[in-house]
């Protein structure tokens, strides 16, 4: 799948593409049918909302279970990106993120790459993420929030938030996000929520400034979120676990474009747990020449 002349000047302008219905029903039917028992397993790969069991975030699904596994190899997922980086990929991280109803959270205002940055040592900002909705996203079950053009400021001072939810981010203050979204437009399109069925996908830079409200509707909102890296800008340290951070700079092999709806073979090696490797970190900064 490559991209047009005029979606690379959108993404380039905006830092982002979105596809509605980019995967069929039977095709996302496919993946959220193995979501309860992913979201089931109690492992340190699945992160729950504070306060509740349920799971804000899983990780690694990928390396889990066979649809998923499927899904990190599709080449209407992995073209665009490698078409854009003009490089080959791999899978720096894959989430599926459970905004579930009534009590998924937020995720506070931040940048990708400033977390990519800051704990993994990623030279540059040469990997993007690839969010797939498993739920249709509409304005009540906390959509994606995106300022448009604001990749183009490049990395931002950010803080490291440990205490606001489940889960750490280097996160943007107040005042840099309403300069960002005053540039953007204000009122009048400063900040942006794509929303759309099921199967909908979006590409966004990793610069690109996010976040998303809690969900109090009664709608789930499973979304899957791949993050792809160049491969010649693999991360250099593994201050966070395997299954957060992913070591294995491999360049992902496209499956045919059909690999949802087909048993093609694929392997899952921590589908029967999480080996012990998967939770060694090291704060050593990785041979360049070795990795």
């Amino acid at each position: 799948m490559k991209l047009t002349p005029e979606q690379r000047a959108q993404f380039e302008r905006d830092g982002y593409l979105f596809f509605p219905g980019h995967f069929s029903a039977e095709e996302t039917k496919a993946l959220t049918d193995a979501v309860p028992d992913l979201y089931g397993k109690r492992e340190a790969f699945n992160v729950r909302e504070k306060g509740s069991d349920a799971v804000r975030t899983n990780f690694a699904a990928h390396l889990i279970s066979e649809p998923f596994a499927r899904l990190a190899r599709h080449p209407r997922m992995v073209e665009p990106v490698v078409d854009l980086f003009g490089e080959e990929v791999y899978m720096h991280q894959f989430k599926i993120n459970g905004k579930m109803a009534f009590e998924g959270d937020v995720w506070q205002w931040h940048q990708d790459y400033g977390t990519w940055l800051n704990d993994d040592l990623m030279p540059t900002e040469r990997a993007m993420n690839v969010a797939i909705f498993l739920d249709e996203v509409n304005e009540h079950n906390g959509p994606l929030m995106f300022i448009p053009g604001s990749h183009r400021k490049g990395v931002v001072d950010a803080r490291h938030d440990r205490t606001t939810t489940s889960y750490p981010l280097w996160t943007v203050d107040n005042e840099l996000i309403a300069q960002l979204v005053d540039r953007a437009g204000g009122k009048d399109g400063g900040i942006v929520s794509p929303k759309g069925p099921a199967g909908s996908m979006i590409l966004f830079h990793s610069c690109l400034v996010h976040a998303s409200g809690s969900n109090l509707s009664p709608f789930n909102r499973v979304s899957v979120y791949l993050s792809l890296c160049a491969v010649s800008n693999h991360i250099r340290r593994h201050k966070r676990p395997e299954y957060i951070a992913h070591r294995n700079f491999t360049p992902i092999e496209m499956l045919p474009d059909d690999c949802l709806l087909k048993p093609y073979p694929v392997e899952v090696p921590w589908k029967n747990g999480l080996p012990e490797s998967a939770l060694k970190t090291s704060l050593e900064v990785l041979d360049t020449a070795e990795a």
